[in-house]
């Protein structure tokens, strides 16, 4: 059995996405070392076929923890913000699971690298949604006399989730850690306190996000052990990249221009990109020249 896996999740309308996620991280030699697992939340039978040709284990997605029906009707695909906090469960046997969105896809094996380096020791290995090209990571209403109400996406997540005000205050002005992409080893106490927070979270709010403010009160409030990694390993920020054409690579916007790891289409920015695999971005290569590339994996 493998040591490691890497784990995503998809419904039949990110099924093709998933594939792209699947093939980019199988294009690397490397990945004959690494299991690769998907969850279900509403793959038709057919899609389940094509994958049991790609991966070694399909498990279906379960409310892990209970959730008012009334706010799960109709979207199984609500079920990643709730069965990423249970990976062990569904996949025993590995010793390191690394989670990758399924709107992701790998550019760089650096980054699976250091994912898995970055959960030794017990550590939650992750990326932020911040990064010197990102630009502002606060948002402040400005009121008359020079004062300013500032607004952190922590502070409000933490609040519409049922969390106290102190644990607001203690999230509110960290960096947000992006669920997206984060690697833990199998016996790490996250697991047992992110569920918690999870709980309480899903209890209190939305399920959208919940997951992820869960995690962030793991890290910032409960002290649990981290390992940041950077933005380049999770990326986000599509509208950002530069294109590297001597080396035909994708890469962070600023010098040293370092190899993008995962480009991630996640948000409503980009969801042109993930509906049309066949839309075509203009890309500013390095050299300040504009060009017109495919954002999706192609082999």
């Amino acid at each position: 059995m493998k040591e490691h896996t890497i784990v995503s999740l998809a419904d039949s309308n990110y099924f093709e996405l998933l594939c792209e996620l699947i093939d980019s991280i199988k294009s690397f030699e490397e990945s004959k070392n690494v299991a690769i697992c998907v969850l279900d939340a509403g793959l038709n039978d057919n899609q389940k076929n094509i994958l049991l040709e790609k991966v070694d284990a399909i498990k279906k997605a379960n409310w892990d923890i209970e959730v008012s029906s009334y706010k799960v009707i109709g979207k199984e695909w609500l079920k990643s913000q709730v069965s990423r906090a249970f990976l062990p469960k569904y996949f025993p046997g590995y010793n390191k699971y690394l989670w990758i969105d399924a709107d992701a896809w790998v550019n760089s094996w650096e980054a699976i690298d250091l994912y898995f380096t970055g959960s030794n020791n017990n550590k939650l290995s992750i990326s932020t949604s911040a990064d010197r090209a990102y630009g502002r990571v606060l948002k402040v209403d400005w009121l008359i006399g020079g004062f300013g109400k500032v607004k952190s996406q922590n502070y409000k997540h933490a609040k519409s989730s049922g969390f106290s005000e102190k644990i607001a205050r203690e999230v509110a002005l960290k960096p947000h850690l992006n669920i997206g992409v984060f690697s833990l080893e199998k016996d790490a106490p996250h697991w047992e306190v992110w569920q918690k927070n999870l709980k309480k979270a899903l209890s209190s709010g939305k399920i959208w996000g919940s997951e992820q403010i869960a995690m962030n009160v793991s890290i910032y409030s409960d002290k649990l052990d981290v390992e940041i990694l950077p933005a380049y390993c999770n990326w986000t920020l599509i509208e950002a990249l530069r294109f590297d054409e001597k080396n035909n690579t994708f890469v962070e916007t600023y010098l040293p221009n370092h190899e993008i790891g995962i480009v991630h289409l996640a948000g409503k920015n980009n969801d042109h990109i993930r509906n049309n695999k066949n839309f075509i971005s203009k890309v500013k290569t390095l050299e300040g020249d504009i060009i017109e590339k495919s954002l999706r994996f192609r082999n």
